[in-house]
């Protein structure tokens, strides 16, 4: 069972995307590249930020790369980035991913309106990490 967050997690989740008709059709026209930070948290032993890219493109997510450096992280169009504890939050499904950004909770860079147009994209993204068989660091 892979935990989040490592490779093997995001590995997982790239796999649910790309397998999910759902996720396919909400994001047929959504092309972005995504820069996911996971803020660290040593009381939860995640010792340092975790720098994670994603491009979409017609429906699927044609690559993902874990652990990425912060410099190739910020060119991507998009950055959301979060505390540790967030992040498990919206993947347990206790935040919901929208609201979430427009309260600050999740720190988007980047055109949120194009963001907030793909809102069931979004949402299926967070049933799709919540369906990734994992635990968490601090499990």
């Amino acid at each position: 069972m892979p935990v989040f967050p490592s490779a093997e997690w995001l590995d997982e989740y790239v796999r649910c995307m790309n397998t999910s008709e759902e996720f396919a059709d909400a994001a047929r026209t959504f092309e972005a590249d995504i820069t996911y930070v996971f803020e660290a948290d040593q009381e939860k032993g995640l010792p340092k930020d975790i720098w994670c890219r994603a491009d979409f493109a017609g429906g699927m997510c044609r690559w993902a790369k874990f652990d990425i450096s912060p410099e190739e992280g910020a060119g991507s169009q998009f950055t959301i980035r979060a505390p540790y504890t967030v992040w498990k939050d919206v993947i347990q499904g206790r935040i919901d991913p929208m609201e979430g950004m427009l309260d600050g909770d999740l720190l988007v860079t980047g055109h949120l309106p194009t963001l907030l147009r793909y809102v069931r994209a979004a949402n299926e993204l967070v049933t799709l990490s919540a369906a990734v068989s994992s635990s968490f660091i601090d499990d």
